[in-house]
């Protein structure tokens, strides 16, 4: 068996905190690479901003991710000394570490293997816009 490896980068705009679904363009990829099955990993280089996996149908529980993590790492916290880029530096610091930067989800049939009310976001933890850049890597045959 001859294993296929395709990797590229992704510059994702952020419109400043929440989340931005990248599925299709992570699945466009997959596709493109006409790998069948296999794993395709998708990582951020960023220490403010982070990736997940979550529900695409109902935008509520998007408002209940940002609630909860107000309530975990609020804006301007006196606990946070690190707060050279504003009071919502931190914090961004906090909620990435508390998520994640990569993802890896398994290929098959030449997509990614989601489920039906799963997508793949972008999770902006900062309040101002970034341009935010992932690596988008497929393995497979």
């Amino acid at each position: 068996m001859t294993l296929s490896l395709e990797s590229r980068e992704l510059e994702v705009g952020t419109r400043g905190r929440g989340l931005v679904d990248v599925t299709a363009e992570v699945q466009a990829f997959v596709r493109d690479c006409k790998v069948r099955h296999g794993l395709c990993t998708v990582f951020i280089h960023h220490t403010s901003a982070s990736l997940l996996i979550t529900e695409n149908a109902d935008p509520e529980v998007h408002r209940d991710l940002e609630r909860l993590f107000a309530r975990l790492a609020p804006d301007g916290d006196p606990l946070f000394r690190h707060d050279a880029e504003g009071p919502d530096d931190m914090p961004a610091h906090v909620r990435s570490a508390l998520t994640q930067t990569s993802l890896a989800i398994p290929v098959q049939a030449g997509r990614c293997a989601l489920g039906t009310w799963q997508g793949i976001y972008l999770w902006e933890h900062r309040h101002a816009g970034h341009r935010r850049r992932l690596t988008l890597t497929v393995i497979g045959s």
